[in-house]
């Protein structure tokens, strides 16, 4: 079975540092393609790099986002008290046969109280969907306490090609919201942990042609490893997670899974 990482940081150091090993592990669990979202300026040219590796035939096929995550607006911060948008604008038409979408983008519920910048993170995040609408890119969104303005935003601005609603984590309902909208769901570490059983319920009703799977490795261990940093190869545990869930074959999700993230990055 071949499986798809639609959300891995590889170029943290807790992976990149050891590239060769990292990329071994995942061939071995299946792992065959990875995407890898950036946060800020700061890593854009990071993340490029890695997918334009020349990687050999037996390891996992590399793919770039790039956006600027809520989390970094200040990395992103000009002189002028713009964001850094022209700047992404153009690399993504620079690199566009390396590039699969925008993101790492969104907003977040917790930051914006702790910051005081829900204004500023609502406007970078309609930039960026205003950029995979020009680019005819999806997105890879990012959501925390914020369904209601992350919907609202998507709702205005209908990027054609959709996205990834990365790390879901909601009700039944509001999957429908986004999967009405034209956007697939990350699902990941989170129904490892029975504590999350909104989620888990919302999940195993979900029609599996709306679902991805992902890691967000480093971060977002699985349950039994908390403590450690996330592991690309854990793909393979979060299939098994998710079979166990729907009481369906991991072959039968491995298969649609792949299905889904075709359509979403591959069919433009």
């Amino acid at each position: 079975m071949l499986i798809t990482d639609t959300h891995c940081h590889l170029d943290f150091p807790e992976l990149s540092e050891q590239l060769a090993e990292t990329l071994t592990a995942c061939t071995e669990q299946g792992v065959h393609r990875i995407i890898i979202p950036s946060i800020s300026p700061k890593n854009w040219q990071s993340v490029l790099a890695l997918s334009s590796l020349a990687i050999a035939h037996e390891s996992p096929n590399l793919y770039s986002a790039l956006g600027i995550h809520p989390w970094f607006l200040n990395d992103a911060k000009q002189s002028d008290d713009s964001y850094s948008i022209k700047a992404l604008d153009k690399l993504l038409t620079l690199n566009r046969s390396q590039v699969v979408a925008v993101g790492e983008a969104g907003i977040d519920g917790k930051i914006a109280l702790e910051q005081d910048n829900m204004p500023d993170q609502i406007d970078v995040f309609e930039q960026q969907l205003q950029l995979a609408v020009n680019h005819d890119l999806p997105i890879i969104v990012h959501h925390r306490r914020s369904h209601p303005e992350v919907l609202s935003c998507i709702k205005q601005y209908r990027v054609p090609r959709g996205g990834i609603i990365h790390a879901f984590s909601g009700s039944y309902q509001q999957a429908t919201q986004y999967i009405d909208l034209g956007f697939k769901l990350g699902i990941g570490a989170t129904i490892t942990y029975e504590r999350a059983q909104k989620t888990i319920k919302a999940v195993r009703r979900l029609p599996l042609e709306s679902l991805v799977l992902e890691t967000d490795a480093p971060a977002m261990p699985l349950s039994g490893f908390q403590g450690e940093p996330n592991h690309p190869k854990q793909l393979s545990n979060v299939l098994a997670a998710l079979s166990a869930i729907r009481e369906e074959t991991e072959a039968e999700i491995a298969y649609q899974t792949e299905r889904n993230v075709d359509q979403v990055f591959f069919s433009g």
